[in-house]
């Protein structure tokens, strides 16, 4: 990077930490550390709903996953908008009636304190992961991209979240992912601009726009009904929106974010704000892989986007087959520039049929090129067999680094840091408040003074950052990381989601029946993530519907009795 770069990283970076640890100096209370005093407003909420979500992760995978497999990656978030209509219905008003400190809490009240701390827990685990691997993904590819010392890296972005985290509480967190959101936004938009601007002079927008469209990488919707398929309209509209109801109604790092609302009506503002934008950004960030895409079709891309392991490769045993391979991928994609710009002529020209039989031309010399491509990414596995030999997550930042301005560049890897410290920041602060809530101080110290718990609160933010690093360290061979993170949490979220769900609509279901049947939820899951090909998404279905039906028909029997409570309270503590 050059000096301008350096010196906007730095002066970000120092400024959101500084920032942070001046929001959050006068935490008072538990009150104020958990969830902010309950006095922020929609706007503030919102975004730190959005920042919570859109991790660095989201920033770096999925242009690359569009450069690679096109746009349909945003059916995933096709049932987002309604999991939100129906929290803002039912889910606000009886976190906020209660005034849990964690949604945990609610469970107590309805079925007691082992199916609480059996949803607290599962959470604690998989949220405790997914913060390591939010921390590894920015980490992974920047030391790769610029050279940096990957521990380093790792270290550098946990000790700047705890930082404020642990000194500040939800106030900090709140108020630095709303800065961090703004920052993160306008180095997506800028580079969305700068990408087009890069395109050849005799290329305009809407020419490079039918040339994605032509390679494929506009496949925005596909309505094929297949258990199999990771991403269509249907996966995304029922897998995704059971995704959405356990991620942003039962995950303490979200609800703890509009926990921190003045009211329920600022907290249903927050979440229908993030239901209605949602779906559009993850569209733009797609669309700017896209367009990345449509940019290397007229200046040729890299044979293989990992710079270190091409390097391996190059100065190996097979060096010299290497370098004839190269050459011949740059012939290839040599011949499908000249098609690119064939599609570009008839599109200006006004020739739908030239266009067509110029896009069949560009195909033919895409599936050569990826021909050749295969033979490189043999060529880098012989070089080092431990090699992850799936380049997507390096395709935008090397992008960035080889043809993005001085000073944009800087802004573009603080928004990396910034993205990872605010997803992180909310997790942490999530971790820590289900630690002291649900456990230390249900089962521990019932009675202590709010003073010790704030410290304890803090202990414990400090404790899951370092293991949140530690976990990170060894994160290792993930392919794609935005598939990664989600995968991961499929294996939890509908079991979870399937507890609330009987705790909100069967009031008749009780704690040992519902206990029974989040188990036998969790196993449905883990059975069709061992042994069958159903697309990850399903999960949340199988494993909610499945703790709904199971919590049902125990309650008719006398596993099933026991307490099934007639009205909320919240928590035994």
């Amino acid at each position: 990077m050059r000096a301008l770069d350096w010196l906007v990283l730095g002066a970000s970076l120092a400024g959101i930490v500084l920032y942070g640890l001046w929001k959050g100096r006068r935490t008072r209370d538990l009150e104020d550390f958990l969830v902010a005093d309950r006095s922020l407003r929609w706007h503030r909420v919102a975004l730190s709903i959005m920042a919570t979500q859109a991790s660095a992760i989201t920033f770096l995978s999925t242009p690359g996953q569009a450069y690679a497999d096109g746009m349909r990656f945003v059916q995933f978030y096709l049932g987002l908008p309604v999991a939100m209509v129906v929290l803002s219905a039912v889910a606000v008003p009886a976190y906020h009636r209660l005034k849990v400190f964690t949604a945990y809490e609610y469970l107590e009240g309805r079925f007691g304190p082992e199916t609480r701390l059996l949803a607290a827990g599962l959470f604690l685990v998989q949220r405790g992961l997914a913060a390591g691997l939010t921390i590894y993904a920015p980490s992974v590819i920047l030391s790769v991209i610029l050279g940096w010392d990957i521990r380093y890296l790792i270290l550098a972005i946990g000790a700047l979240v705890v930082a404020y985290t642990a000194a500040g509480g939800a106030r900090a967190v709140d108020n630095t992912n709303f800065q961090q959101f703004l920052i993160i936004s306008f180095g997506m938009v800028a580079a969305l601009l700068t990408t087009i601007a890069l395109l050849p002079a005799d290329v305009s927008f809407l020419e490079a726009v039918r040339v994605a469209g032509e390679a494929g990488r506009l496949n925005v919707i596909d309505f094929t009904f297949d258990l199999s398929n990771q991403y269509n309209f249907w996966s995304g509209l029922v897998g995704g929106c059971f995704l959405a109801l356990s991620y942003f109604g039962t995950d303490q790092s979200q609800v703890q974010r509009y926990l921190t609302a003045a009211s329920a009506a600022q907290s249903r503002l927050g979440l229908l704000f993030n239901g209605l934008v949602k779906v559009p950004m993850q569209f733009f960030i797609l669309f700017l892989g896209a367009m990345v895409f449509a940019f290397y079709q007229f200046t040729a891309p890299p044979v293989f986007h990992n710079p270190v392991l091409l390097e391996k490769a190059r100065a190996g045993a097979e060096g010299e087959r290497m370098a004839e391979v190269e050459t011949r991928y740059a012939e290839a994609r040599a011949e499908a520039a000249r098609a690119a710009r064939e599609v570009a002529g008839a599109v200006r020209g006004a020739d739908e049929a030239a266009a067509e039989r110029a896009g069949e031309s560009l195909r033919a010399a895409q599936a050569r090129a990826a021909e050749v491509r295969a033979e490189a990414v043999a060529l880098i596995k012989r070089a080092d067999a431990g090699a992850n030999t799936n380049d997507t997550n390096y395709v935008f930042l090397g992008f960035v680094m080889r043809y993005l301005p001085a000073g944009l560049v800087g802004l573009i890897i603080a928004a990396v840091f910034f993205a990872s410290m605010s997803s992180t920041a909310s997790e942490l602060n999530a971790l820590a408040s289900t630690t002291v809530v649900d456990f230390y101080r249900r089962l521990f110290r019932r009675e202590a003074s709010e003073g010790h718990y704030v410290r304890f609160s803090k202990l414990a933010t400090i404790f899951w950052g370092l293991f949140a690093v530690a976990f990170a360290e060894y994160a290792g061979q993930l392919g794609s990381l935005v598939e990664a993170v989600n995968r991961l949490g499929s294996l939890f979220y509908g079991t979870i989601l399937g507890i609330f769900l009987l705790a909100f609509l069967f009031r008749r279901v009780g704690g040992r029946a519902a206990f029974a049947g989040a188990v036998v939820g969790e196993l449905a899951v883990l059975y069709c993530f061992f042994f069958t090909k159903i697309a990850y998404l399903w999960f949340n279905v199988v494993g909610a519907v499945v703790v709904v039906l199971a919590g049902l028909l125990l309650s008719a029997t006398p596993l099933g009795e026991g307490r099934a409570a007639g009205e909320e309270k919240s928590g035994g503590d």
